[in-house]
């Protein structure tokens, strides 16, 4: 693992830089774009949940028409994590400014946790309206064809992120392609599709024989996507962030830590510490003790001067951070007994390591 946490570029060649790319071009094509796609007639956005370049560039055997593809990598956003880097994909902008700060928020009414769209296990659309809790236009408010699982259509954190678009569900992968196809057959000039079968994958079995196969199946259902793009169109492929394997390797933030700690928020690889009132300057230095030998030990005051949240933090933004920040450097996750799910993560991301910020930007024509 590098010594420095790898800042996002946003602005450049980040995954928040893509969608105004597409939609709104100008006359010069970023660098960071591969060509084919500027100016396309119609253009596939595919985005690959949990697809990190490294973790691509490991295993080209397994994914031959992923690496047979024009591009390269460009970065995810902070925290590499999916409610956070989603939401920056379809607004076109870093975190600081569309508001969705992590996977489990601190609001008013407790942690949210964002993509479940609950608090306490409670459904929260109603307390915490998610067209009030993120409101910058998705898409530039062109109401483009959207592709995703049919389940997902009236999740909070789809009405959070993918407010006012045009839905195709698809309810098995095989009808995501279908989906997709018959948008082109339409005439749609843009279709974003979203899957999430890779990062579901390597949450539950790490990066070994299960990852593989499923990024095997990510690699066939690109080649069919390139199959169903009619004359003149483009496929461009980018994911949300990467992954990095912890497994067992869980910390429990040590008790002089606890002692001034309020609550924790975000997850395990970018675990947010709320201090109790008075005690933000004991926690840091308590937290810096015992945990910077595995992690970068931030303050909120910090991330937000150094741009971890892109140039621009929002008064809003700024109030659902914590006080102190556990990032994780190490193959580690923090604990928190409050932040559970169905199954042990085994693989985990959320982290500013290059393993999880480098993703794919990777453009082909049939």
């Amino acid at each position: 693992m590098g010594d420095t946490p790898v800042i996002p570029d946003y602005g450049g060649a980040c995954i928040s830089s893509v969608v105004p790319a597409l939609l709104e071009p100008t006359d010069e094509c970023p660098a960071w774009l591969p060509a084919v796609a500027h100016d396309a007639p119609q253009v596939v956005l595919f985005v690959v949940d949990g697809l990190g370049w490294l973790q691509l560039a490991e295993r080209p055997h397994l994914a031959p028409v992923l690496t047979s593809l024009a591009g390269g990598p460009i970065d995810s956003v902070c925290p590499t994590t999916t409610s956070t880097a989603l939401t920056s994909i379809t607004t076109g902008m870093p975190p600081g400014q569309h508001g969705v700060v992590g996977y489990r928020v601190a609001t008013e009414g407790g942690v949210l946790n964002v993509l479940r769209w609950s608090v306490g296990g409670r459904d929260a659309r109603s307390s915490e309206p998610p067209e009030k809790f993120q409101c910058v236009d998705c898409f530039a408010a062109h109401r483009p064809a959207i592709v995703t699982r049919a389940e997902f259509v009236e999740s909070g954190f789809t009405r959070a992120h993918l407010d006012g678009v045009r839905f195709r569900g698809y309810r098995v992968t095989s009808t995501l392609v279908t989906e997709v196809r018959a948008a082109l057959r339409a005439g749609e000039a843009f279709v974003y599709a979203y899957y999430d079968g890779l990062d579901k994958v390597g949450h539950e079995y790490g990066l070994g024989e299960h990852y593989d196969a499923e990024l095997v199946a990510v690699d066939a259902i690109v080649g069919q996507l390139l199959d169903a793009l009619p004359p003149g169109a483009v496929l461009l492929v980018t994911a949300d962030h990467g992954q990095v394997e912890v497994g067992e390797r869980l910390i429990d933030p040590h008790p002089e830590v606890l002692a001034h700690c309020s609550l924790q928020s975000g997850e395990g690889r970018f675990r947010w510490l709320h201090a109790r009132p008075g005690q933000a300057a004991d926690l840091a230095d308590a937290a810096r003790r015992h945990h910077a030998d595995t992690g970068w030990v931030v303050t909120a005051d910090e991330v937000v001067e150094q741009g971890w949240f892109g140039p621009v933090v929002t008064e809003v933004a700024r109030s659902r951070l914590g006080d102190v920040a556990l990032v994780a450097r190490d193959d580690v996750a923090y604990r928190d007994p409050a932040d559970t799910g169905p199954y042990h993560l085994v693989g985990r991301h959320g982290s500013l390591t290059e393993a999880e910020v480098r993703v794919p930007l990777l453009a082909g024509v049939r």
